[in-house]
């Protein structure tokens, strides 16, 4: 069977996300927040396993112009729903509208739920009230300027939820983030890695599974597993595939520090739950005390932004320290996020490209600087 599918991104990662799909030999379209691409059966399995950089892939069973309530119902119940859904299908909807004729959320909620009831019904022969006591399928309809995109989430949780992260600290970087980051510098394992600012170690994860090919999804469950128009031995097969993609042996210099020890434990035990502890070297370090560091070897971090009262001072002595490490080891190449807007003049260098990403709803530069090759 073949699908339209829709991944959300976060405004600046587009090309990341749609650059990780083409990887696994798909075509894309990219709008603005959205990729978009077509697959089958497999394609959700193996997008579901293997994606380090979206959060969910949804499955669009219909995309539509709509003004009125009985339009919705009616164009809602004629799409081909009961070729994804089961007759026991359980199906919570959300919705979302946007400079909209329909602008009443939980009406339009509530008729696609009841559209979706009627076709169902009639498609499988049943009176009554349907049972939904079988696999989940997650529904969204959002209507923006009259265009409405019914979608199913084949993922259940969020993709970012790995699996692994037993702790965390107050503010932790996504998963999916740290990902699109490592991407964006080209991260693959051949050049050491510090992460002087690794908190609950996120990027260092990230960067070990990347650098080994391990599946971001290996070690977790998704929606779609249980759904009817999936073969189950095709789950076990790709499952197997990845295992067996996975590079073990590839030596990798990752090395993972935080000034604070308690955030330095939940990062270990992270990386025990993934089996990645000893890839990473974890370690109790004050960034001002970094004095080496390899040929090479790339900084990839997510420092403090100094925000909070009475933290300017510090997190600047931080980035100037940065500014000194490039200064000492020319060929040192680092990639680092932050919302202060005076980064560049407190390192003392123009950095080589910028992009503005955000972190949750913070809006940040990430800043590129090229070592010498």
């Amino acid at each position: 069977m073949n699908f339209k599918f829709i991944v959300n991104t976060p405004m600046g990662l587009e090309k990341v996300v749609s650059e990780e799909i083409k990887s696994l030999g798909l075509s894309t379209e990219l709008e603005n927040g959205r990729v978009y691409f077509n697959g089958d059966e497999k394609t959700i399995v193996e997008t579901n396993l293997k994606l380090r950089t979206v959060d969910r892939i949804r499955i669009i069973l219909g995309d539509f112009e709509v003004k009125t309530f009985d339009e919705l119902f009616e164009k809602v119940k004629a799409l081909p729903l009961s070729d994804v859904l089961g007759p026991n299908a359980m199906f919570p909807v959300t919705g979302r509208s946007h400079k909209s004729t329909l602008y009443s959320v939980p009406d339009v909620q509530r008729i696609t739920k009841k559209a979706i009831v009627e076709h169902l019904k009639d498609a499988f022969k049943m009176t009554g009230k349907l049972p939904e006591d079988g696999p989940r399928y997650k529904i969204d309809i959002n209507i923006l300027k009259d265009r409405a995109i019914l979608t199913v989430d084949t993922s259940g949780d969020a993709l970012h939820k790995r699996g692994y992260r037993v702790g965390q600290g107050e503010a932790p970087i996504k998963e999916t983030l740290a990902a699109s980051m490592l991407k964006l510098a080209n991260y693959d394992g051949t050049n050491t890695l510090y992460d002087p600012f690794t908190g609950s170690g996120t990027i260092a994860l990230e960067a070990a599974m990347m650098a080994r090919n391990i599946a971001p999804g290996s070690n977790r469950s998704f929606d779609s597993e249980s759904w009817d128009i999936i073969p189950e031995d095709l789950w076990t097969q790709l499952r197997t595939e990845c295992e067996e993609q996975a590079d073990y042996d590839k030596e990798v210099k990752i090395y993972a520090t935080d000034i604070d020890s308690d955030m330095i434990k939940i990062a270990k035990k992270n990386a025990e739950e993934v089996g990645l502890d000893d890839d990473i070297h974890f370690g109790v370090l004050d960034i001002h005390d970094l004095d080496h560091v390899d040929e090479h070897a790339q900084i990839i971090t997510n420092p403090p932004y100094g925000e909070r009262i009475g933290e300017a001072k510090a997190v600047e002595q931080m980035y100037a320290k940065i500014g000194e490490l490039m200064t000492n080891f020319p060929s040192l190449n680092v990639y680092l996020m932050t919302s202060n807007k005076e980064f560049e003049q407190i390192v003392g260098k123009k950095a080589t490209k910028r992009r503005k990403l955000f972190n949750g709803y913070i809006e940040t530069t990430f800043y590129q600087y090229w070592g010498v090759k």
